[in-house]
């Protein structure tokens, strides 16, 4: 079975549903399987004190504007699903109640993704058994100890994919750690196991499919250079092609290990064996 892409938007829509639909586009001309937004209630995730810190941004001066001009309302991503709708799956990664009590109840969203800084969130993690959608998992700045928790917590039934994650933007080489996945394949051998990239190197996740990654998420943007931190670690429209066509060729190319002579060889073997 062919990898699943999650090509991850995120806030890199800089909280404009056109460029929302730009990537959505991006992604479906690309033969991605899903899009994946974030989704926040500022006022739960953030203090009142962090709110009012000074901070530059399109938006004005504070670290108010600028989360709130990030975010999509609750009618945009109602115009993301219709949007959606024949062409691609998607699905978003709360990061609060509020925002899971939306994303569990709405019926376009296929799954609830936990980002990697709340899986030892317990009050989120009891919270999404509220819900029938299943949760992919994302392992970034969490130890063994704190994967088996939460993957406890939750249960296996609720459980769609956990995903190898280091949570740097970019991720450097040495700390990409991809054979993190056969770990994990090791370990939950129950699991689809999966790839969240955070490097802006497209090789490592061709390479993640041919340890066994069953799913690859990866950012997409329009531009690297446009304002957001997660620009910088995506992948502009036409690494987003290669990077299907790459996963593609390498899934043509693993073979199923027994070794044959192919009909393409016996003419070769013919002239040249001796």
């Amino acid at each position: 079975m062919s990898a699943l892409m999650v090509a991850e938007i995120g806030i890199n829509h800089n909280g404009d549903i056109n460029i929302a639909k730009q990537l959505i586009d991006i992604a479906h001309f690309s033969k991605c399987n899903y899009v994946k937004f974030q989704k926040r209630d500022i006022l739960q995730v953030y203090s009142k004190e962090e709110l009012d810190k000074p901070r530059e941004s399109p938006w004005g001066t504070t670290t108010r504007e600028q989360k709130e001009g990030l975010e999509l309302s609750c009618d945009d991503f109602n115009e993301i699903d219709r949007y959606c709708k024949g062409k691609i799956g998607w699905f978003a990664s709360p990061w609060d109640v509020n925002s899971l009590d939306f994303l569990g109840m709405h019926p376009g969203c296929a799954f609830i993704k936990l980002p990697s800084p709340l899986i030892t969130n317990e009050r989120l993690l009891a919270s999404c058994h509220n819900y029938d959608k299943q949760v992919i998992l994302s392992t970034g700045m969490s130890n063994m100890e704190e994967i088996d928790r939460a993957i406890e917590a939750l249960g296996r039934k609720k459980i769609y994919a956990i995903l190898a994650c280091t949570s740097t933007y970019p991720t450097k080489n040495e700390e990409i750690n991809l054979n993190f996945i056969k770990t994990l394949k090791r370990i939950y051998p129950w699991a689809k196991i999966g790839f969240s990239n955070h490097s802006p190197g497209i090789i490592f996740m061709p390479v993640a499919v041919a340890l066994g990654a069953e799913i690859i998420e990866f950012h997409v943007t329009l531009n690297r250079s446009m304002y957001g931190s997660d620009q910088p670690s995506s992948f502009e429209p036409e690494g987003v092609m290669r990077l299907r066509k790459y996963i593609d060729g390498v899934e043509q190319a693993m073979g199923d290990g027994v070794k044959q002579v192919y009909a393409s060889e016996i003419p070769i073997k013919e002239k040249l064996r001796r």
